[in-house]
C-alpha cells in the first residue's frame, strides 16, 4: 500500500464526489460543504497558512483535510473538512494527513483548533495531542510549540521540529 499526501490547488479532484457520497451515507455533510464553499469561492484554502491536502492510496483518493485561518482566534489555524473513507480508517492515513497539515502550519502559527464532530473524532484528535477546549466554535486546541503528549512516535517527532511563529 503506497500512501501519498498531495496538496490540492486550483480544483478539487473528481474523486471528491465519491468521498462526499460516503460521508453523506455516514450522516456527515462537511464534504458537501467543502464542495459548495470551493465552487462559490468562499473557501479555497488560498490565504496565508491555509492548505487543502488529499490522501491517496495506490493512486486513489481516500481522504481529505484542510486548514484555514481560524476566524474566532487571532493567530490560529483551524483543521477543517477532515475525512477518511471508512474502509481506510485504522491504517494511520488520517494521522499522516493530520501530521502533514501540522508540518504546513508549524511556521505559520502557534495554535491549531478543530471541531471534533463526534466522540471517535475527539479521540483521534486527542491522540495527536489536541486538548479539549470547547469554545469559539471549536472543541479542541493544539499548541504547536507545546505539541501535546501523544505516545505516537510521529507526534513525538513533530514535537521536536515544530516552532511557534514569532510575534
Amino acid at each position: 500500500m503506497t500512501i501519498d499526501i498531495r496538496r490540492l490547488r486550483d480544483q478539487l479532484p473528481q474523486e471528491i464526489a465519491d468521498l462526499e457520497s460516503e460521508a453523506r451515507r455516514e450522516g456527515y455533510r462537511h464534504i458537501a460543504r467543502l464542495i459548495d464553499e470551493w465552487s462559490t469561492g468562499d473557501i479555497k484554502f488560498e490565504r496565508d497558512g491555509e492548505s487543502l491536502l488529499g490522501a491517496y492510496v495506490d493512486g486513489a483518493l481516500v481522504g481529505i483535510g484542510g486548514m484555514t485561518v481560524d476566524p474566532a482566534m487571532s493567530g490560529a489555524l483551524r483543521m477543517r473538512r477532515f475525512y477518511i473513507r471508512p474502509a481506510m480508517r485504522g491504517r494511520r492515513i488520517g494521522r499522516m494527513l493530520a501530521l502533514a497539515l501540522f508540518d504546513h502550519a508549524r511556521s505559520r502559527c502557534g495554535i491549531v483548533t478543530v471541531h471534533a464532530g463526534n466522540d471517535g473524532a475527539a479521540r483521534f484528535w486527542e491522540s495527536l495531542g489536541f486538548q479539549p477546549h470547547g469554545r469559539d466554535g471549536h472543541t479542541h486546541l493544539f499548541a504547536l510549540h507545546g505539541a501535546g503528549h501523544s505516545d505516537d512516535p510521529a507526534a513525538s517527532n513533530l514535537r521536536q521540529c515544530v516552532t511557534p511563529r514569532s510575534p
